[in-house]
């Protein structure tokens, strides 16, 4: 009897299911479901809160605006290939074969075989980096199966060969949100190390991503606001914007600051630049190693900054000719009547550099030569060229965007900050979606995505103007704008220019700089940079970074491309600093005492980088 029941018992346990395992490398199945049930709970937060904020989280300037009409957007392409079905079903055929021959690839791989991959993601796309997604075949399909069909999708919108400019570009830029959300990087169960980290942490890292999200809902304003960086770690005026000097003017829209001067003499003519007022001046004044403002003063000039203010309901009636008048003729006088000095060199950064160059239109059809050279930084003023920004710019979008402003006075910093990381998705939006809410991770201390974050709002008037005027209509290129009663002809500007374009600029594209260049009547010492918008700008030479370009011989004028002029041009390493102070030296007259900030009645208000610059949105 005991025989039996032991044979009884050894068929049984033979029979009965095996006892569940965890995934592998998992320790505790118990915290995984604790914290799988957190990460739940907080995603219900989230969902409510964006249920709540969903109207404010929409509208003008958001991705949410435009796939509202993603019927009308890509309308026009799917007519262009509707009308052609042999085209389409050529285009369909090659993307089927496509796939069919990178599954025969993968399966070779799961055969143990090598095999070159159909497609590979480009060098900088950051997004596959992690070995699995080339060691792994099956991540590596998932990785060939999505380029394949982004690329197909791409192909579609740029062939439609009829469809009008303006419509291309919108859909390919709604395309280019659509693909890149789309990735497999950015879904918890398609991205290994999303998986690898839950894993190993017993998916504490969704629990505390979860958490995360619903943190930065509730700290945004209109949008959600993805933290970039710990914007705990830096302080204006503590560790950022920290060149020593005064604010010497201020009036309802902008604070002058002098910097205190740190050579034993300095050139005659002062420096005053003009950084734009959609972000705030200390892009050029970082940390002391990466300070524009600060290398500049040390290379021997007496250095000027305009810091604008951020507006408020009160502001809403401040045109663009206020921040002329206001802003780059006001900084004029004051910088003069301080120096004691006839003239003054002029800088002008981004729509700074825009504002500045309709200003000395304004001066030279006045007769006011103030302004003895001016250097403009990545600024346009022929928007022909000006790239994915024009995808905002039509009547409609104009329209709901002047609603948003007259609601409150004012357009929210939030909705510049979401166009400008919108440009570039896969850098600036999705990296910090899988690092704070799949990976649970706090964004490392970067001072220049502090600096993108600290937004600044608008006046309508002014901001509806520019829209309008400059990147609808192109009215100062053509020759059509006025200011105070002035017709604006660049033409007629014949000072010496500095112009910076930056090779990678999705802001203003170098080629869109290089057009607007040839507008001025004077002499134009044009430079490429390498990299972008802002990198390519702050370039410090210590960093020993990236490159620059220089026509050794030539008029850039006559060249009509960007890669036409690198073809010509001459590269050198590093940072174009060195050749702008060179440049700028030699327009700067001898060398005179330094000079403190104040004077001829101009005292000091208070310490740099001054109060206009520590309001926050």
């Amino acid at each position: 009897m005991s025989d039996k029941r032991q044979k009884g018992d050894k068929r049984e346990a033979a029979s009965a299911p095996a006892p569940s395992r965890p995934l592998p490398g998992l320790q505790s199945p118990e915290q995984f479901a604790t914290n799988l049930l957190r990460a739940f709970e907080a995603s219900g937060q989230a969902v409510a809160k964006i249920y709540e904020d969903r109207d404010k989280r929409s509208g003008a300037f958001t991705v949410a605006g435009g796939m509202a009409d993603i019927g009308k957007i890509f309308a026009p392409i799917a007519q262009y290939w509707m009308s052609d079905p042999q085209k389409l079903a050529a285009a369909q055929a090659k993307l089927n074969q496509d796939l069919i021959d990178l599954w025969g690839r993968t399966y070779q791989r799961f055969l143990g075989e090598e095999v070159q991959p159909l497609i590979e993601p480009a060098a900088s796309d950051p997004r596959f980096k992690d070995k699995e997604w080339s060691e792994n075949a099956f991540f590596d399909f998932l990785k060939q199966a999505y380029l394949l069909t982004g690329k197909w999708a791409g192909d579609l919108v740029e062939n439609a060969e009829t469809v009008d400019r303006h419509a291309r570009k919108r859909a390919e830029f709604y395309l280019n949100q659509i693909v890149t959300a789309l990735s497999p990087s950015n879904f918890p169960f398609t991205n290994p190390e999303v998986i690898r980290t839950t894993v190993s942490t017993g998916g504490q890292n969704l629990a505390e991503g979860m958490q995360h999200l619903v943190e930065d809902l509730n700290q945004s304003g209109e949008l959600l606001r993805i933290r970039q960086t710990d914007m705990s770690a830096f302080e204006v005026g503590k560790n950022l914007a920290v060149t020593p000097g005064k604010v010497v003017y201020q009036n309802d829209i902008m604070q002058l600051i002098q910097y205190t001067p740190s050579t034993e003499s300095v050139y005659r003519v002062p420096l005053m630049i003009v950084p734009p007022w959609i972000n705030k001046y200390y892009i050029l004044d970082l940390t002391p190693p990466k300070s524009f403002i600060k290398w500049v003063v040390d290379q021997g000039f007496t250095v000027f900054v305009v810091s604008w203010v951020n507006p408020d309901a009160n502001l809403a009636s401040k045109s663009f000719e206020d921040y002329m008048r206001e802003g780059v003729l006001d900084a004029t006088d004051a910088v003069l009547r301080i120096t004691g000095e006839p003239r003054t060199n002029a800088v002008g950064y981004c729509v700074g550099g825009t504002l500045l160059a309709s200003t000395l239109a304004y001066m030279a059809g006045t007769g006011d030569d103030r302004i003895a050279s001016a250097t403009f930084l990545a600024a346009q003023t022929d928007f022909t060229n000006a790239g994915d920004l024009l995808v905002f710019i039509d009547d409609e979008q104009l329209k709901a965007l002047d609603e948003v402003m007259a609601e409150r006075g004012f357009l929210d910093g939030a909705r510049m900050s979401a166009v400008f990381n919108m440009l570039r998705p896969r850098d600036l939006i999705w990296p910090y979606i899988v690092n704070n809410y799949l990976l649970g991770k706090q964004p490392f201390p970067f001072d220049l995505l502090y600096w993108n974050a600290d937004s600044t709002r608008m006046p309508p008037a002014n901001h509806s103007f520019y829209l309008r005027e400059f990147y609808r209509d192109n009215k100062l290129a053509r020759g059509l704008l006025s200011l105070g009663g002035v017709p604006l002809d660049l033409s007629r500007v014949t000072i010496p220019i500095y112009e910076l374009a930056t090779r990678e600029d999705h802001i203003a594209p170098a080629q869109s700089v290089l057009v607007g260049s040839k507008l001025f009547g004077g002499p134009v010492r044009f430079v490429l940079a390498g990299s972008g918008h802002i990198a390519g700008v702050v370039n410090p030479v210590s960093r020993a970074k990236y490159q620059h370009w220089i026509l050794e011989d030539g008029d850039p004028k006559t060249i009509p491309t960007v890669d036409a002029f690198v073809a010509r041009a001459r590269e050198y390493p590093g940072s174009w600093w060195p050749d702008y102070a060179k440049w700028l030296g030699s327009l700067s007259g001898d060398k005179v005492p330094p000079r403190e900030p104040g004077g001829n009645g101009y005292a000091p208000i208070e310490d740099a980088p001054g109060s206009y610059v520590r309001a926050v949105s």
